[in-house]
């Protein structure tokens, strides 16, 4: 075997045992998260310490981009990083059996303080699964690269792999991958223990007739037109955009709301039993997220049923800032730690404002929350959509800027009157004739008015309205339009109740939502 040969075997050598080393890292600190939470484990700790560290137009970038699938990008993006620093010490481990050793630490070291530093964070234990897993990989990383090393070779002298002693590593690093996969299966498997327990508690859930159920919608109210998108969005396909990158699975037998802070006079803790056995209202609201371009899919109607949290909020004694109450922020807490900041006068105006634990008659999701996420129609998700609440606690805007706000948000964002073209799709082979332009318009807590169209710049013509469901939800539209060969550019805009027509000047999401005309381009052959 010629000497470059043997330098590349010797690499490659090197660079299986650092993989060997990280997995062996990764697979006992998921075993340790057993002791103390899933969430301390370094893969979720680093990605959410990310997450939270990253500029606001780079979330904005990824959710653009990939969606829902960030957070799985960001998680593999992880471990890519940390495979090829694994690999990287794994080479240098035969030079330097200590210096690379000392370098896996450092990563134990990373992972320990992004867990320790997280908003749901429960302590120094958090820094446990990463210091145990780095420590044991520091061992695997010494241990194996003592096969590779070749006696009595002089250290300034280029590796080789005669020599090595590579029965010994081939079998050493097998029983370890081995051992690693064991302990990494029997974490996950401990682990969901906790989520299974979740799902059983959800399953028990027998949701109460509401006392105040939802408006009848009146007939027309969903077009059932090709492509467009139904009045009501089913729960599988209701847009999902937050920074849990594993979600929460909270057993509703253990869950407290706990309602405090300035100007609460009679503090409430709640059990989710005692808010079943509260009057329930159920209504037709749809939600849009600030992260939703112009045109974007981040937006949906659900029937909610939940407790109206205004009632809560005069029962704790609590007094709009109009009439002198000190508070005028409502900060939610989620048992992530996120926090959403929303403006008490908009809890209290008349709008149902709801604690919901039920989506389109059942009990909510996990994804969407369970078992309680609250909501207020009008407002962004972002200062409004607390999922997985657990604590709820008045104050100002001047003592307390939530999460997004810290990282450049609008502290108050209400939702925007846009609208959407969903039928013809963009880049569109249509035939010459008769077409049906249709699609979606919102201007939640102020209703949709009148929705325009037109082709190629022209005159602003004047969309047919579905039925009007309640003010808190989308309207659909549709025009029929006598289809001319060429390329055309189809343009929409809505005016609201308000008298507000949406303007054609075009904004990014951040820093309080997306503006700006909705339009497609399509061929007609």
């Amino acid at each position: 075997m010629s000497t470059r040969r043997k330098v590349l075997s010797h690499a490659a050598l090197g660079a299986l045992n650092g993989l060997v080393a990280g997995y062996a890292a990764l697979a006992v600190a998921e075993l340790a998260s057993v002791a103390v939470r899933p969430g301390a484990g370094p893969v979720t700790a680093v990605g959410g310490a990310a997450i939270d560290r990253t500029p606001a137009g780079v979330k904005d970038w990824a959710i653009r981009n990939f969606g829902t699938n960030d957070k799985l990008i960001l998680q593999l993006g992880i471990v890519s990083v940390l495979a090829l620093f694994a690999m990287a010490l794994g080479m240098l481990a035969p030079r330097s059996r200590k210096t690379a050793s000392a370098g896996v630490l450092v990563f134990g070291v990373v992972g320990a303080l992004a867990a320790t530093g997280r908003p749901d964070s429960t302590g120094v234990t958090d820094a446990v699964p990463s210091v145990v897993g780095a420590l044991v990989a520091a061992v695997v990383l010494y241990l194996l690269a003592g096969r590779l090393i070749v006696a009595g070779r002089p250290r300034s002298s280029p590796p080789s792999a005669s020599g090595v002693d590579r029965r010994g590593f081939v079998v050493g690093a097998f029983g370890v991958a081995a051992a690693s996969t064991g302990m990494g299966f029997l974490g996950l498997r401990l682990n969901a223990v906790g989520a299974r327990q979740a799902a059983a508690s959800r399953a028990t859930v027998k949701l109460p007739a509401p006392a105040s159920p939802a408006p009848k919608l009146p007939r027309g109210v969903d077009l059932k037109l090709p492509g467009l998108s139904p009045f009501t969005t089913a729960n599988r396909d209701f847009y999902r955009v937050d920074t849990a990158l594993t979600v929460p699975r909270v057993d509703v037998d253990g869950w407290k709301l706990r309602l405090h802070g300035k100007g609460v006079s009679r503090p409430l803790t709640l059990s989710f039993q005692d808010l079943l056995d509260r009057p329930l209202l159920e209504r037709d609201i749809t939600m849009t997220c600030v992260s939703n371009e112009v045109g974007g899919p981040y937006v949906g109607t659900a029937r909610w049923l939940g407790v109206r949290l205004a009632d809560l909020l005069h029962e704790a004694g609590v007094r709009p800032p109009s009439r002198g109450g000190p508070a005028d922020q409502l900060v939610a807490r989620s048992v992530d730690g996120m926090t959403i900041g929303t403006p008490v006068e908009t809890v209290l105006d008349g709008r149902d404002a709801l604690l919901a634990v039920g989506m389109n008659g059942e009990p909510l999701p996990f994804e969407h929350g369970f078992p309680v996420r609250m909501l207020v129609p009008g407002l962004f998700g972002y200062v409004s959509a607390c999922k997985w609440i657990q604590d709820i606690e008045l104050t100002t805007f001047d003592a307390y800027d939530a999460y997004w706000v810290k990282r450049d948000w609008a502290a108050e964002a209400p939702i925007k009157t846009e609208s959407r073209i969903d039928t013809p799709k963009p880049f569109a082979s249509l035939k010459v004739g008769s077409v049906a332009v249709a699609g979606v318009a919102w201007a939640q807590h102020k209703g949709v008015d009148r929705v325009e169209i037109r082709i190629d710049g022209g005159d602003w013509r004047q969309a047919e309205l579905a039925a009007e469901g309640p003010v808190d939800t989308w309207r659909q539209w549709w025009w029929q339009w006598d289809a001319k060969p060429g390329t055309h550019t189809l343009e929409v805009r809505a005016t609201d109740r308000t008298g507000y027509t949406q303007t054609d000047a075009r904004a990014r999401p951040i820093p309080d939502g997306a503006s700006g005309w909705h339009s497609v381009v399509v061929t007609v052959t």
